[in-house]
């Protein structure tokens, strides 16, 4: 590797550049195991960091247990009681919501200024049943159409993943431990719930960095963990498969493909994103995961993606 060219990064971010904003953790694991950690004064390996839209994968790991275990079809129309017969929104699949290609109307804006349908699902008239708050939106184009990227839809996936399991509230919490969680050795997770009992699987769940990298590491050996198939085989090239998508959104936003972004880290790498800058980026030609937490608004996470790529390629030198 490149180590004086990846030293220069890592000394960079840490020093709070205008451009790169906060970095508060950052961690490369190669080969299963961690070889680079650094944590921002003030925090450390035992802290929890905010997932923000990272959620969104974990939620995609949620449905793709639920499909190994034969509970959901996610090529089958879901049936939300806020889309009857008849209602061309019954029609939309677990599958188009993953790939954010459900057709629903939601404005996914972050600026407090403006009018922002996420900003009033998490913390205003929305907050108590998210699911049901998204669901609610009327279709904005037919499903599989046009490729819209959606907090909303993430909440309404998270409760047809409680559905299919059965179970909501503190009883969905365990299955998540149960079946994820501790399987992978994530210790310091704690995802939040609304008041009806739904996952906020769009944006809610805090876990260690290090928790972060295991998550990246069960993507990276394609859904396998100790020789035991976590995720349904296939899960993995599902979630990291290209989802259609219009010049200008894949200009603006990147590609992606079923709640996972591709692309960050070269040909082959894909990546959970949040908010701010946190990122869990898997790069399978070099058998790494990076993370990397920090505060990082507006266009400086951008930057953040660019100085994520410009690590990884200190690693093909």
């Amino acid at each position: 590797m490149d180590r004086e060219g990846f030293d220069a990064l890592v000394a960079k971010a840490f020093s709070q550049p205008a451009d790169l904003g906060e970095t508060h953790a950052f961690l490369a694991v190669q080969g299963g195991k961690l070889v680079f950690e650094k944590y921002a004064e003030g925090f450390g390996p035992h802290d929890t960091y905010k997932s923000w839209s990272m959620a969104k994968s974990i939620t995609q790991a949620l449905i793709g247990i639920l499909v190994r275990e034969g509970k959901i079809d996610i090529h089958a129309p879901v049936k939300a009681p806020e889309w009857p017969a008849g209602d061309p929104r019954a029609a939309i699949t677990l599958d188009q919501l993953l790939r954010m290609s459900s057709g629903l109307a939601f404005r996914e804006d972050y600026e407090p200024d403006n009018p922002s349908d996420v900003i009033d699902m998490l913390w205003g008239s929305g907050k108590d049943d998210v699911a049901h708050f998204a669901a609610s939106f009327p279709a904005a184009h037919a499903p599989d159409h046009f490729w819209s990227y959606s907090s909303g839809t993430s909440n309404i996936v998270a409760r047809c993943a409680a559905e299919a399991a059965g179970k909501k509230g503190a009883e969905f919490e365990t299955f998540m431990r149960e079946e994820l969680f501790g399987v992978i050795g994530m210790k310091n997770v704690l995802p939040k719930f609304d008041k009806a009992g739904t996952f906020i699987g769009s944006s809610f769940c805090y876990a260690e960095a290090r928790d972060f990298a295991k998550f990246g590491l069960l993507y990276l050996r394609g859904g396998v963990w100790d020789g035991r198939q976590v995720l349904p085989e296939g899960w993995v090239d599902y979630a990291r498969t290209p989802t259609a998508q219009t010049p200008k959104a894949f200009e603006e936003e990147g590609p992606y493909g079923a709640h996972w972004w591709l692309g960050m880290g070269g040909p082959g790498s894909f990546s959970a994103n949040g908010f701010e800058g946190q990122f869990t980026l898997i790069v399978p030609d070099l058998d790494m995961v990076f993370v990397r937490h920090g505060r990082s608004p507006g266009e400086q996470s951008k930057n953040v993606k660019k100085w994520l790529g410009a690590v990884t390629e200190t690693f093909r030198k």
